[in-house]
Protein backbone atom coordinates (compact mmCIF):
# COMPACT_ATOMS: atom_id res chain seq x y z
CA UNK A 1 0.00 0.00 0.00
CA UNK A 2 1.27 3.49 -0.90
CA UNK A 3 0.81 5.70 2.14
CA UNK A 4 -0.01 9.40 2.31
CA UNK A 5 2.80 10.04 4.79
CA UNK A 6 5.72 11.97 3.28
CA UNK A 7 9.18 10.49 2.97
CA UNK A 8 11.93 11.74 5.23
CA UNK A 9 14.65 13.92 3.64
CA UNK A 10 17.03 10.94 3.68
CA UNK A 11 14.45 8.71 2.02
CA UNK A 12 13.82 11.32 -0.69
CA UNK A 13 17.55 11.63 -1.33
CA UNK A 14 17.93 7.85 -1.42
CA UNK A 15 15.05 7.29 -3.82
CA UNK A 16 16.04 10.11 -6.18
CA UNK A 17 19.70 9.03 -6.20
CA UNK A 18 19.02 5.33 -6.76
CA UNK A 19 16.36 6.03 -9.41
CA UNK A 20 18.88 8.23 -11.25
CA UNK A 21 21.59 5.58 -10.89
CA UNK A 22 19.29 2.82 -12.16
CA UNK A 23 18.12 5.03 -15.04
CA UNK A 24 21.69 5.77 -16.13
CA UNK A 25 22.51 2.10 -16.35
CA UNK A 26 19.32 1.17 -18.20
CA UNK A 27 19.81 4.14 -20.52
CA UNK A 28 23.18 2.73 -21.51
CA UNK A 29 21.66 -0.66 -22.25
CA UNK A 30 18.65 0.67 -24.18
CA UNK A 31 20.37 3.36 -26.26
CA UNK A 32 21.72 0.87 -28.79
CA UNK A 33 18.28 -0.66 -29.39
CA UNK A 34 17.36 1.68 -32.28
CA UNK A 35 20.94 1.79 -33.57
CA UNK A 36 22.63 -1.59 -33.98
CA UNK A 37 20.61 -2.83 -36.95
CA UNK A 38 21.77 0.21 -38.96
CA UNK A 39 25.11 1.34 -37.55
CA UNK A 40 26.64 -2.13 -37.11
CA UNK A 41 25.71 -3.33 -40.60
CA UNK A 42 29.09 -2.31 -42.03
CA UNK A 43 31.18 -3.61 -39.12
CA UNK A 44 33.36 -6.64 -40.07
CA UNK A 45 31.57 -9.89 -39.22
CA UNK A 46 28.15 -8.26 -39.03
CA UNK A 47 25.12 -10.17 -40.20
CA UNK A 48 21.58 -10.74 -38.97
CA UNK A 49 22.65 -13.36 -36.41
CA UNK A 50 25.67 -11.51 -35.03
CA UNK A 51 23.81 -8.19 -34.89
CA UNK A 52 21.00 -9.96 -33.07
CA UNK A 53 23.51 -11.41 -30.61
CA UNK A 54 25.03 -7.98 -30.07
CA UNK A 55 21.59 -6.57 -29.41
CA UNK A 56 20.57 -9.22 -26.88
CA UNK A 57 23.89 -10.38 -25.37
CA UNK A 58 23.45 -8.18 -22.31
CA UNK A 59 20.27 -10.09 -21.46
CA UNK A 60 22.03 -13.44 -21.01
CA UNK A 61 24.74 -12.19 -18.66
CA UNK A 62 22.20 -10.06 -16.81
CA UNK A 63 19.89 -13.04 -16.34
CA UNK A 64 22.69 -15.31 -15.13
CA UNK A 65 24.26 -12.88 -12.68
CA UNK A 66 21.61 -10.62 -11.17
CA UNK A 67 20.44 -13.15 -8.55
CA UNK A 68 23.98 -14.30 -7.57
CA UNK A 69 25.11 -10.67 -7.26
CA UNK A 70 22.07 -9.94 -5.11
CA UNK A 71 23.09 -12.79 -2.80
CA UNK A 72 26.70 -11.54 -2.83
CA UNK A 73 25.53 -8.10 -1.71
CA UNK A 74 24.05 -9.75 1.39
CA UNK A 75 27.57 -10.86 2.30
CA UNK A 76 29.80 -8.01 1.09
CA UNK A 77 27.43 -5.07 1.33
CA UNK A 78 25.26 -3.31 -1.24
CA UNK A 79 27.50 -0.42 -2.24
CA UNK A 80 30.64 -2.46 -3.07
CA UNK A 81 28.60 -4.75 -5.35
CA UNK A 82 26.90 -1.80 -7.05
CA UNK A 83 30.19 0.00 -7.63
CA UNK A 84 31.77 -3.22 -8.92
CA UNK A 85 28.82 -3.75 -11.26
CA UNK A 86 29.10 -0.23 -12.63
CA UNK A 87 32.84 -0.71 -13.21
CA UNK A 88 32.10 -3.90 -15.18
CA UNK A 89 29.43 -2.02 -17.14
CA UNK A 90 31.95 0.76 -17.89
CA UNK A 91 34.52 -1.84 -18.99
CA UNK A 92 32.02 -3.44 -21.34
CA UNK A 93 31.16 -0.04 -22.79
CA UNK A 94 34.86 0.72 -23.44
CA UNK A 95 35.37 -2.70 -25.04
CA UNK A 96 32.43 -2.07 -27.38
CA UNK A 97 33.59 1.47 -28.12
CA UNK A 98 37.04 0.22 -29.17
CA UNK A 99 35.69 -2.74 -31.15
CA UNK A 100 36.76 -3.20 -34.75
CA UNK A 101 34.46 -6.16 -35.42
CA UNK A 102 31.03 -7.35 -34.37
CA UNK A 103 32.36 -10.11 -32.13
CA UNK A 104 34.09 -7.62 -29.85
CA UNK A 105 30.87 -5.59 -29.72
CA UNK A 106 29.07 -8.78 -28.62
CA UNK A 107 31.70 -9.25 -25.89
CA UNK A 108 31.29 -5.64 -24.78
CA UNK A 109 27.52 -5.97 -24.61
CA UNK A 110 27.82 -9.17 -22.57
CA UNK A 111 30.14 -7.36 -20.15
CA UNK A 112 27.65 -4.51 -19.90
CA UNK A 113 25.02 -6.98 -18.81
CA UNK A 114 27.43 -8.69 -16.40
CA UNK A 115 27.33 -5.56 -14.26
CA UNK A 116 23.96 -6.86 -13.08
CA UNK A 117 23.05 -4.57 -10.20
CA UNK A 118 19.25 -4.42 -10.51
CA UNK A 119 18.46 -6.71 -7.59
CA UNK A 120 21.15 -5.10 -5.42
CA UNK A 121 19.82 -1.59 -6.11
CA UNK A 122 16.35 -2.73 -5.07
CA UNK A 123 17.76 -4.33 -1.92
CA UNK A 124 19.64 -1.12 -1.06
CA UNK A 125 16.46 0.86 -1.63
CA UNK A 126 14.71 -1.42 0.84
CA UNK A 127 17.55 -1.04 3.37
CA UNK A 128 17.28 2.75 3.29
CA UNK A 129 13.50 3.26 3.29
CA UNK A 130 10.94 2.53 5.96
CA UNK A 131 8.44 -0.26 5.48
CA UNK A 132 5.52 2.10 4.84
CA UNK A 133 7.48 4.00 2.15
CA UNK A 134 8.94 0.97 0.39
CA UNK A 135 6.09 0.42 -2.07
CA UNK A 136 6.15 4.09 -3.02
CA UNK A 137 9.92 3.95 -3.53
CA UNK A 138 9.67 0.85 -5.73
CA UNK A 139 6.92 2.51 -7.79
CA UNK A 140 9.14 5.55 -8.39
CA UNK A 141 11.98 3.26 -9.46
CA UNK A 142 9.62 1.46 -11.86
CA UNK A 143 8.41 4.73 -13.39
CA UNK A 144 12.01 5.82 -13.92
CA UNK A 145 12.59 2.74 -16.07
CA UNK A 146 9.70 3.66 -18.36
CA UNK A 147 10.98 7.22 -18.73
CA UNK A 148 14.48 5.90 -19.39
CA UNK A 149 13.26 3.60 -22.16
CA UNK A 150 11.60 6.52 -23.93
CA UNK A 151 14.64 8.75 -23.45
CA UNK A 152 16.97 6.06 -24.81
CA UNK A 153 15.02 5.74 -28.07
CA UNK A 154 15.28 9.50 -28.56
CA UNK A 155 18.80 10.09 -27.25
CA UNK A 156 20.41 7.09 -28.98
CA UNK A 157 19.88 8.33 -32.56
CA UNK A 158 20.86 11.87 -31.57
CA UNK A 159 24.16 10.85 -29.97
CA UNK A 160 24.92 8.40 -32.79
CA UNK A 161 24.22 11.12 -35.35
CA UNK A 162 26.99 13.23 -33.79
CA UNK A 163 29.52 10.64 -32.61
CA UNK A 164 28.56 7.35 -34.30
CA UNK A 165 28.00 4.00 -32.63
CA UNK A 166 31.40 4.14 -30.88
CA UNK A 167 30.41 7.49 -29.39
CA UNK A 168 27.27 5.94 -27.93
CA UNK A 169 29.34 3.33 -26.12
CA UNK A 170 31.73 6.00 -24.81
CA UNK A 171 28.67 7.85 -23.56
CA UNK A 172 27.58 4.64 -21.80
CA UNK A 173 30.96 4.46 -20.03
CA UNK A 174 30.59 8.07 -18.90
CA UNK A 175 27.13 7.32 -17.48
CA UNK A 176 28.60 4.43 -15.47
CA UNK A 177 31.27 6.68 -13.97
CA UNK A 178 28.66 9.30 -13.07
CA UNK A 179 26.68 6.48 -11.46
CA UNK A 180 29.65 5.57 -9.29
CA UNK A 181 29.95 9.21 -8.21
CA UNK A 182 26.27 9.16 -7.23
CA UNK A 183 26.77 6.02 -5.13
CA UNK A 184 29.79 7.50 -3.36
CA UNK A 185 28.50 11.02 -2.91
CA UNK A 186 24.71 10.86 -2.68
CA UNK A 187 23.56 7.45 -1.49
CA UNK A 188 23.66 6.94 2.29
CA UNK A 189 25.47 3.92 3.67
CA UNK A 190 22.92 1.40 5.01
CA UNK A 191 23.09 -0.17 8.44
CA UNK A 192 24.50 -3.70 8.76
CA UNK A 193 22.72 -5.91 6.26
CA UNK A 194 19.35 -7.23 7.27
CA UNK A 195 16.94 -9.17 5.09
CA UNK A 196 13.55 -7.92 3.96
CA UNK A 197 10.85 -10.43 3.19
CA UNK A 198 9.69 -8.52 0.12
CA UNK A 199 13.12 -7.98 -1.46
CA UNK A 200 15.64 -10.52 -2.75
CA UNK A 201 15.43 -14.12 -3.88
CA UNK A 202 15.00 -16.69 -1.10
CA UNK A 203 16.30 -20.14 -2.03
CA UNK A 204 13.60 -22.17 -0.21
CA UNK A 205 10.88 -20.41 -2.20
CA UNK A 206 12.37 -20.77 -5.70
CA UNK A 207 10.89 -24.21 -6.41
CA UNK A 208 7.44 -23.21 -5.16
CA UNK A 209 7.53 -20.06 -7.25
CA UNK A 210 8.47 -21.96 -10.41
CA UNK A 211 5.74 -24.53 -9.74
CA UNK A 212 2.90 -22.00 -9.50
CA UNK A 213 0.87 -22.02 -12.77
CA UNK A 214 -0.13 -18.35 -12.57
CA UNK A 215 3.41 -17.16 -12.01
CA UNK A 216 4.68 -19.42 -14.80
CA UNK A 217 2.26 -17.74 -17.20
CA UNK A 218 3.40 -14.29 -16.09
CA UNK A 219 7.05 -15.31 -16.50
CA UNK A 220 6.28 -16.52 -20.01
CA UNK A 221 4.50 -13.24 -20.72
CA UNK A 222 7.48 -11.05 -19.79
CA UNK A 223 9.79 -13.40 -21.73
CA UNK A 224 7.58 -13.10 -24.83
CA UNK A 225 7.25 -9.32 -24.46
CA UNK A 226 10.99 -8.68 -24.43
CA UNK A 227 11.63 -11.34 -27.06
CA UNK A 228 9.29 -9.44 -29.39
CA UNK A 229 10.84 -6.08 -28.51
CA UNK A 230 14.37 -7.20 -29.36
CA UNK A 231 13.43 -9.17 -32.46
CA UNK A 232 11.28 -6.41 -33.90
CA UNK A 233 14.00 -3.81 -33.47
CA UNK A 234 16.14 -5.79 -35.88
CA UNK A 235 13.78 -4.55 -38.63
CA UNK A 236 12.18 -1.36 -37.25
CA UNK A 237 15.18 0.93 -37.95
CA UNK A 238 15.38 -0.38 -41.51
CA UNK A 239 11.66 0.23 -42.03
CA UNK A 240 12.01 3.82 -40.86
CA UNK A 241 14.94 4.33 -43.22
CA UNK A 242 13.70 2.49 -46.31
CA UNK A 243 9.91 2.92 -46.12
CA UNK A 244 9.52 6.15 -44.20
CA UNK A 245 12.61 7.67 -45.83
CA UNK A 246 14.07 9.00 -42.59
CA UNK A 247 17.85 9.34 -42.15
CA UNK A 248 19.03 7.27 -39.21
CA UNK A 249 19.81 10.27 -37.00
CA UNK A 250 16.19 11.45 -37.36
CA UNK A 251 14.44 8.28 -36.20
CA UNK A 252 13.77 9.90 -32.84
CA UNK A 253 11.19 12.04 -34.64
CA UNK A 254 9.05 8.90 -34.94
CA UNK A 255 9.90 7.26 -31.62
CA UNK A 256 9.11 10.32 -29.48
CA UNK A 257 5.58 11.07 -30.76
CA UNK A 258 4.77 7.35 -30.95
CA UNK A 259 5.78 6.89 -27.30
CA UNK A 260 3.89 9.99 -26.15
CA UNK A 261 0.73 9.02 -28.04
CA UNK A 262 1.01 5.46 -26.73
CA UNK A 263 0.88 6.77 -23.17
CA UNK A 264 -2.29 8.70 -24.02
CA UNK A 265 -3.80 5.55 -25.54
CA UNK A 266 -2.67 3.40 -22.63
CA UNK A 267 -4.36 5.49 -19.92
CA UNK A 268 -7.94 4.38 -20.75
CA UNK A 269 -6.72 0.78 -20.81
CA UNK A 270 -5.16 1.14 -17.37
CA UNK A 271 -8.34 2.74 -15.99
CA UNK A 272 -10.48 -0.04 -17.43
CA UNK A 273 -8.12 -2.69 -16.05
CA UNK A 274 -7.45 -1.33 -12.58
CA UNK A 275 -10.59 0.61 -11.67
CA UNK A 276 -13.32 -1.15 -13.63
CA UNK A 277 -12.14 -4.71 -13.22
CA UNK A 278 -11.49 -5.43 -16.90
CA UNK A 279 -7.89 -6.57 -16.50
CA UNK A 280 -8.41 -9.79 -18.48
CA UNK A 281 -9.89 -8.00 -21.49
CA UNK A 282 -7.30 -5.22 -21.50
CA UNK A 283 -4.49 -7.75 -21.14
CA UNK A 284 -5.68 -9.64 -24.22
CA UNK A 285 -6.21 -6.36 -26.09
CA UNK A 286 -2.59 -5.36 -25.40
CA UNK A 287 -1.30 -8.66 -26.79
CA UNK A 288 -3.57 -8.14 -29.76
CA UNK A 289 -2.02 -4.72 -30.36
CA UNK A 290 1.42 -6.36 -30.50
CA UNK A 291 0.08 -8.93 -32.97
CA UNK A 292 -1.29 -6.17 -35.19
CA UNK A 293 1.89 -4.10 -34.93
CA UNK A 294 4.20 -6.85 -36.22
CA UNK A 295 2.89 -7.02 -39.82
CA UNK A 296 2.20 -3.28 -39.84
CA UNK A 297 5.89 -2.55 -39.28
CA UNK A 298 7.43 -5.40 -41.27
CA UNK A 299 5.16 -5.29 -44.34
CA UNK A 300 4.25 -1.60 -44.35
CA UNK A 301 3.59 -0.30 -47.88
CA UNK A 302 3.97 3.35 -46.84
CA UNK A 303 5.28 5.54 -44.05
CA UNK A 304 1.91 6.11 -42.29
CA UNK A 305 1.53 2.36 -41.81
CA UNK A 306 4.96 2.20 -40.15
CA UNK A 307 3.96 5.03 -37.82
CA UNK A 308 0.68 3.30 -36.98
CA UNK A 309 2.55 0.06 -36.32
CA UNK A 310 4.92 1.82 -33.91
CA UNK A 311 1.97 3.40 -32.07
CA UNK A 312 0.21 0.04 -31.73
CA UNK A 313 3.39 -1.64 -30.54
CA UNK A 314 4.30 0.96 -27.91
CA UNK A 315 0.73 1.11 -26.60
CA UNK A 316 0.62 -2.65 -26.06
CA UNK A 317 4.20 -2.81 -24.83
CA UNK A 318 3.85 0.00 -22.29
CA UNK A 319 0.60 -1.41 -20.89
CA UNK A 320 2.08 -4.88 -20.44
CA UNK A 321 5.41 -3.60 -19.14
CA UNK A 322 3.58 -1.67 -16.42
CA UNK A 323 0.98 -4.35 -15.68
CA UNK A 324 3.01 -7.55 -15.49
CA UNK A 325 5.24 -6.69 -12.48
CA UNK A 326 2.17 -5.31 -10.71
CA UNK A 327 0.31 -8.58 -11.25
CA UNK A 328 3.24 -10.57 -9.85
CA UNK A 329 3.50 -8.40 -6.74
CA UNK A 330 -0.26 -8.47 -6.13
CA UNK A 331 -0.67 -12.24 -6.16
CA UNK A 332 2.36 -13.16 -4.05
CA UNK A 333 2.61 -12.94 -0.27
CA UNK A 334 5.26 -10.52 1.09
CA UNK A 335 7.71 -13.28 1.96
CA UNK A 336 7.60 -14.59 -1.61
CA UNK A 337 7.53 -11.28 -3.46
CA UNK A 338 11.28 -10.85 -3.82
CA UNK A 339 11.71 -14.39 -5.10
CA UNK A 340 8.85 -14.10 -7.58
CA UNK A 341 10.02 -10.73 -8.92
CA UNK A 342 13.65 -11.91 -9.10
CA UNK A 343 12.70 -14.91 -11.24
CA UNK A 344 10.34 -12.70 -13.24
CA UNK A 345 13.19 -10.29 -14.02
CA UNK A 346 15.42 -13.20 -15.00
CA UNK A 347 12.81 -14.31 -17.53
CA UNK A 348 12.63 -10.74 -18.84
CA UNK A 349 16.37 -10.64 -19.54
CA UNK A 350 16.34 -14.13 -21.02
CA UNK A 351 13.60 -12.92 -23.36
CA UNK A 352 15.78 -10.01 -24.45
CA UNK A 353 18.67 -12.36 -25.23
CA UNK A 354 16.50 -14.91 -27.00
CA UNK A 355 14.76 -12.20 -29.02
CA UNK A 356 18.05 -10.86 -30.30
CA UNK A 357 19.62 -14.26 -30.98
CA UNK A 358 16.57 -16.07 -32.39
CA UNK A 359 15.36 -12.93 -34.15
CA UNK A 360 18.68 -12.65 -35.96
CA UNK A 361 18.51 -16.30 -36.97
CA UNK A 362 14.92 -15.94 -38.23
CA UNK A 363 15.93 -12.84 -40.20
CA UNK A 364 18.84 -14.66 -41.83
CA UNK A 365 16.82 -17.78 -42.70
CA UNK A 366 13.47 -16.30 -43.62
CA UNK A 367 14.08 -12.61 -44.10
CA UNK A 368 11.73 -10.02 -42.59
CA UNK A 369 8.76 -12.28 -43.34
CA UNK A 370 10.33 -15.12 -41.37
CA UNK A 371 11.01 -12.85 -38.39
CA UNK A 372 7.46 -11.49 -38.52
CA UNK A 373 6.03 -15.01 -38.66
CA UNK A 374 8.10 -16.15 -35.68
CA UNK A 375 7.16 -13.14 -33.54
CA UNK A 376 3.48 -13.41 -34.52
CA UNK A 377 3.44 -17.13 -33.68
CA UNK A 378 4.90 -16.43 -30.24
CA UNK A 379 2.38 -13.64 -29.61
CA UNK A 380 -0.48 -15.90 -30.71
CA UNK A 381 0.61 -18.65 -28.32
CA UNK A 382 0.81 -15.99 -25.62
CA UNK A 383 -2.72 -14.75 -26.39
CA UNK A 384 -4.14 -18.27 -26.37
CA UNK A 385 -2.38 -19.05 -23.08
CA UNK A 386 -4.14 -16.13 -21.39
CA UNK A 387 -7.45 -16.34 -23.25
CA UNK A 388 -9.27 -18.64 -20.76
CA UNK A 389 -11.17 -16.89 -17.99
CA UNK A 390 -9.00 -16.63 -14.89
CA UNK A 391 -5.71 -17.01 -16.78
CA UNK A 392 -4.78 -13.44 -15.83
CA UNK A 393 -4.38 -13.80 -12.05
CA UNK A 394 -6.41 -11.52 -9.85
CA UNK A 395 -5.27 -10.34 -6.42
CA UNK A 396 -6.43 -12.91 -3.92
CA UNK A 397 -5.15 -14.78 -0.93
CA UNK A 398 -1.53 -14.49 -1.86
CA UNK A 399 0.42 -17.48 -3.13
CA UNK A 400 3.97 -18.58 -2.30
CA UNK A 401 3.84 -18.31 1.45
CA UNK A 402 6.19 -19.89 3.92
Amino acid sequence: MITENPMTPQERRTVSSLATLYSFRMLGLFMVLPLLALYAADVPGAGPVTIGLALGAYGLSQALLQIPLGWLSDQLGRKPVIIGGLLVFALGSVVAALADNIYVIILGRALQGAGAIASTVMALLADLTGHEQRTKAMAILGMSIGVTFALALVLGPLVAGVAGLHGVFWFNALLALVGIAIVLGRVPTPPPAHRHRDVGVRSPLVRRTLADPGLRRLNFAIFALHFTLMALFLVVPGALRDIAGLPRDSHWMVYLPALLLSIVCMVPMMIAAERRGHMHGMFLLAIGLLLAAIPAVVFAPAAPVVYLGMLLFFTGFNFLEATLPSLVSKVVAPEGKGTALGLFSTCQFLGAFAGGAAGGWMLRVGGPAGLAAGCAALALVWWLLFAPSGAVPAPSAAVITE
